[in-house]
């Protein structure tokens, strides 16, 4: 499997880290060369573009050295590839550095920029970004946030910091506070507790959903909402998620019947995954603030965006 090394031999190429492969150990490979390998078993790329990236010199052996398109199949031994490419969509919106030290970065985060590279992005995301921006090659995210979510999103500079961080919020110590925008509901009793079990939709692999009671499955996500502001047909929520599941806040506003404005995916699907985006309708979701206390300082640190959601036009 494919995972970012930490390999001093072999470098950032415009703020992307290379990928690891570790090529298996067999008596009798049935892959003479290299690139009959790669061509068989990541055949999402072409064979053809497989050869070009070898011969460019962007795959490599365990010591730095580029192996080109003859390079024989080792088995046992390590390379490295960088992801690359040909066509990625601009995103013409750009994040904000709120905090640096030699431990952390803070990062406000604009609603469309993915964090981390996939899909269709690469140096479009946050992360490669940054590590341009701020010379950082280590620097790596502590925190999952939707491409869709605008706010704050934590990175670590050291990686032998990383675990400390991280425990924080598989420990549930890390305070979080979403801000979104959606339906006015005055009929329902405030605060609210949305506690169920969040799983992915059967035929969807991007969308979540509750369990439904007769299904059994025990709550495994919880979320505190409540009203902060109210304007015509709309409200302003503050969102305070006890745990992390993937679109949590997104499934539990659904749940309670109020949608968040531009969703995409909630209730109804809008805009297929890969689909152009629509910059005029960002998902009002915004990942207000954060506090903790630091396990490698000590310190109470509390982080706010500078971001504002903006209210839907149309009533």
């Amino acid at each position: 499997m494919a995972h970012v090394p930490k390999n001093p031999a072999i470098p950032m190429r415009g703020g992307v880290s290379p990928s690891c492969l570790a090529l298996p150990q067999m008596r009798q490979p049935p892959w003479p060369t290299l690139l009959d390998y790669l061509a068989q078993r990541l055949p999402r790329i072409p064979r053809a573009q497989w050869q070009q990236r070898l011969a460019d010199g962007l795959v490599c052996a365990d010591d730095g050295r580029a192996l080109p398109p003859h390079s024989p199949y080792l088995g046992g031994s390590r390379i490295y590839y960088w992801r690359d490419l040909a066509i990625e969509p601009p995103i013409p919106f750009e994040a904000t550095v709120l905090h640096r030290c030699a431990h952390l970065v803070v990062a406000d985060k604009p609603h469309f920029l993915p964090v981390t590279p996939g899909g269709r992005y690469v140096q479009q995301t946050l992360l490669v970004r940054l590590k341009q921006q701020l010379g950082l090659p280590d620097l790596s995210p502590l925190h999952r946030l939707d491409r869709e979510t605008a706010g704050l999103v934590l990175l670590c500079v050291n990686p032998a910091e990383r675990d400390a961080y991280q425990r924080l919020f598989r420990q549930r110590q890390v305070h979080k506070d979403y801000e979104a925008i959606a339906a006015a509901a005055p009929h329902l009793d405030w605060p609210q507790v949305r506690r169920s079990h969040i799983r992915e939709c059967e035929g969807a692999f991007y969308k979540m959903r509750e369990a439904l009671p007769h299904e059994g499955w025990p709550d495994n996500s919880e979320t505190r909402i409540e009203p902060l502001e109210q304007r015509g047909p709309w409200a302003r929520y503050r969102l305070q998620p006890v745990s992390g599941r993937r679109h949590q806040l997104r499934v539990h506003m659904l749940g309670l019947g109020l949608p968040i404005v531009g969703d995409q995916f909630y209730p109804e699907v809008r805009r297929a995954p890969g689909a152009a985006e629509d910059y005029a309708e960002p998902l009002r979701l915004l990942a207000r603030a954060i506090a903790f206390t630091d396990p490698v300082t000590g310190q109470a640190r509390c982080f706010e965006s500078a971001l504002t959601l903006d209210w839907p036009s149309a009533v």
